[in-house]
């Protein structure tokens, strides 16, 4: 049972480092992918280490991450004078941008995928909805800075869950 159990434990690392990673990169869901990890590393060591408080405390910073970029985007976007419509086409952009943009560059293609699709969704739906390039501008600034914070925040947010999860596994 030993190799099987050592093998669940490399995935549940592998978890955490893709989770990590997916705390930068905006199509994976970082937060999420840290907290698998803990549980599965936790179910390994029969939550020994690291139990259902520590696990909830985890679930509840995941949630934070999670929902950070979105909140914070949506509200600096609609705080700036964005439709729906707008705030919908610059997901919608950033997600195509970051399907068709990963394949050229693998990182850096997805992230200026998702930037470069957001900005041009955002930027062409409030034009087309407005008819003033002024306010697409002001929208799409908008869009960028609370997508910045919300990244920020979920990467910060994400360091602190492996804090608390080696803390409580290693320590």
């Amino acid at each position: 049972m030993q190799p099987a159990a050592d093998l669940l434990t490399l995935v549940a690392y592998l978890l955490i480092i893709l989770g990590l990673v997916g705390a930068i990169l905006p199509i994976l869901p970082g937060s999420v992918l840290i907290w698998l990890g803990a549980l599965l590393w936790a179910w390994v060591d029969g939550f020994q280490a690291v139990g259902w408080p520590t696990l909830a405390v985890l679930g509840v910073l995941m949630v934070l991450a999670w929902t950070s970029d979105l909140v914070l985007t949506t509200l600096g976007t609609r705080k700036a004078g964005a439709s729906w419509k707008a705030v919908a086409g610059a997901i919608a952009g950033g997600i195509v941008g970051a399907i068709l943009l990963s394949g050229v560059v693998p990182v850096i293609g997805t992230i200026l995928g998702t930037i470069l699709g957001a900005l041009i969704g955002i930027l062409l739906i409030e034009y087309y909805d407005k008819r003033d390039w002024g306010q697409a501008y002001r929208a799409s600034k908008a869009y960028v800075l609370g997508s910045l914070a919300g990244r920020a925040l979920e990467l910060v947010l994400s360091l602190f869950m492996i804090v608390i999860f080696a803390w409580q596994a290693f320590f």
